[in-house]
């Protein structure tokens, strides 16, 4: 992985943080602000669960998933080099968002939601549209491009 991707990584991870503590210190105390009637709101939400409230309470197995997500992401960095842009930004998203929800989980005990759109009722947050926008774009990337990854070359001892 290049300097540039775990820069742009972090800084998607710093986004997604200072945007979750302006909802634990803004919108929770009103648990709801209409941000454009009829279409877009901040809602408040403790999410202990995984995407539309399954699984609730299951922290630790939660954490064990993204760990292991994550390290398998860092084993196909280390093993192959990725040739294609939209498999590596695709990555990189996945990767972002995995840590961001991450520190929720093991610092805080649950994930802080707080996007809303009218006609997409779950509250979500920026780490969960990072994920979601790179799982599509990975997807897209294995299905419509031809060369994604190759091994990395091995050096051969002199």
């Amino acid at each position: 992985m290049s300097i540039i991707a775990i820069i742009i990584i972090a800084a998607l991870v710093v986004i997604d943080q200072l945007t979750k503590l302006y909802a634990l210190n803004v919108i929770k105390p009103q648990g709801f602000v209409k941000v454009i009637d009829n279409f877009y709101y901040f809602t408040y939400v403790e999410n202990r669960g995984a995407a539309f409230g399954m699984l609730q309470n299951k922290q630790w197995f939660f954490i064990a998933v993204t760990v292991v997500i994550l390290g398998v992401l860092i084993g196909v960095l280390v093993k192959y080099k990725i040739e294609g842009k939209l498999f590596y930004t695709a990555v990189v998203l996945v990767f972002a968002g995995g840590i961001g929800n991450l520190i929720d989980r093991v610092f805080r005990g649950y994930v802080v939601d707080f996007l809303q759109f009218s006609f997409f009722p779950p509250v979500c947050n920026l780490a969960d549209y990072y994920i979601t926008v790179g799982a599509v774009m990975l997807v897209i990337s294995v299905a419509f491009c031809k060369k994604n990854i190759a091994p990395r070359k091995v050096k051969a001892e002199e």
